[in-house]
C-alpha cells in the first residue's frame, strides 16, 4: 500500500498566489495514463456503449454525460451512467452485453498519433543532467482489458516499449481497493516501479522530477495528488466539455470526484499543469529532456 503524502513536494502557496512559474529540476521520469493517451480505446468505449444502448432505442452516449465518467472504476454502468440511459434491463445485464462489445472491439485498439515516436524518444533520452529519462505506465486498466487492449501486434509492440516491470495496472496488488484516480497512490506506485529497479549509485526519482501524461479530469487530478508535474492531452469533444474551465482541470480542482485530502490539490496557474492538443511534437526541451 501506498502512503500518500511521503516524498510530496508541497507547493508553495505564496508561489502560486503570485502566478510565478516554478523553478523546476528536469524531468527524470515519464508516467502514462493509456485508454485514451496511448491508444483510442475512450472511441471504442464509446463505440461498444452506443451499440447496446441503440439495440435497446436509446440515443448515442454524449460527451456531456461520458465526461462525468472517464477515470472512474465501475463508471460505465453507474447511477450517472443509468440516470441518464433509463435503459429497460438491469444493470447486470447491460454489463453483460457491454463485455460481449469490448471482447469483439477491445482487440481492435491502435496507437494515437506521436505516441511510438514519444516513446522511442524517451527509450534514449536524457536529462539536461545526463541522467537517462525513465518511463512508466499507469492505467487503471485491469490486466485481463490490458491483454485484449494490446493484442494486436502492432499496438502490444509500442506499449511494450515500457518496460514490462515498470507497467502498473489498475488491479495491482500495491493498490489498495478504492484507491484509484484521483488517488494519487497508482502514480506513487509507478514512481516507486522506476526507483526500485534504478542502478546502484543513482539517485532516486522525486515525485517534483516525474512528468504524469493524462488525457482524463481525474486523471490530471491523481498525478498533481502525486507531488507530480502533469501535461494534460484531452480527446477533443472533451476538451470542449471543459472549454473555461481549463485552469480548475490542471489543478486538480474540479472536485468531479472528491476524495478529501484536499491539501493534496494544486493551485490555480501554479505553472504545475500545461494542456497539449496531442502527443505529436512534443516540446522536449522545456521539460529539461534531451533527445539525441
Amino acid at each position: 500500500m501506498v502512503t500518500t503524502d511521503e516524498n510530496r513536494d508541497p507547493k508553495p502557496v505564496s508561489e502560486a498566489k503570485a502566478n510565478v512559474t516554478p523553478d523546476f529540476p528536469p524531468i527524470r521520469a515519464c508516467l502514462f495514463d493509456m485508454d485514451g493517451l496511448l491508444i483510442n480505446t475512450e472511441d471504442l468505449y464509446t463505440h461498444c456503449a452506443n451499440i447496446v444502448l441503440t439495440k435497446y432505442g436509446r440515443p448515442p452516449l454524449p460527451w456531456s454525460v461520458k465526461a462525468q465518467l472517464m477515470g472512474i472504476p465501475g463508471s460505465s454502468n453507474g447511477d450517472t451512467f443509468h440516470n441518464w440511459a433509463k435503459l429497460p434491463i438491469p444493470r447486470e445485464q447491460f454489463k453483460k452485453e457491454q463485455t460481449e462489445q469490448h471482447q469483439i472491439h477491445f482487440p481492435e485498439c491502435q496507437p494515437l498519433p506521436g505516441v511510438e515516436k514519444l516513446l522511442k524518444d524517451l527509450k534514449r533520452a536524457k536529462t539536461t543532467q545526463g541522467l537517462p529519462a525513465q518511463i512508466a505506465l499507469a492505467s487503471s486498466s485491469e490486466k485481463k482489458n490490458y491483454e485484449m487492449k494490446t493484442s494486436r501486434e502492432t499496438t502490444r509492440a509500442v506499449l511494450e516499449l515500457i518496460p514490462k516491470e515498470h507497467r502498473v495496472l489498475g488491479d495491482d496488488p500495491r493498490i489498495q481497493h478504492g484507491r484509484g484516480k484521483p488517488a494519487p497512490d497508482i502514480y506513487l506506485v509507478a514512481l516507486e516501479s522506476i526507483n526500485s529497479s534504478l542502478p546502484d549509485g543513482v539517485p532516486k526519482v522525486e515525485p517534483k522530477e516525474c512528468l504524469v501524461f493524462e488525457d482524463s479530469v481525474l486523471g490530471v487530478e491523481a498525478g498533481r495528488r502525486a507531488g507530480m508535474r502533469v501535461v494534460w492531452v484531452p480527446h477533443p469533444e472533451l476538451a470542449k466539455e471543459y472549454k473555461g474551465k481549463e485552469k480548475e482541470v490542471l489543478a486538480g480542482r474540479t472536485a468531479l470526484y472528491p476524495i478529501g485530502n484536499d491539501e493534496q490539490r494544486g493551485e490555480i496557474d501554479d505553472g504545475w499543469a500545461e494542456q497539449l492538443p496531442s502527443l505529436e511534437n512534443f516540446p522536449y526541451e522545456k521539460f529539461g529532456i534531451v533527445v539525441d
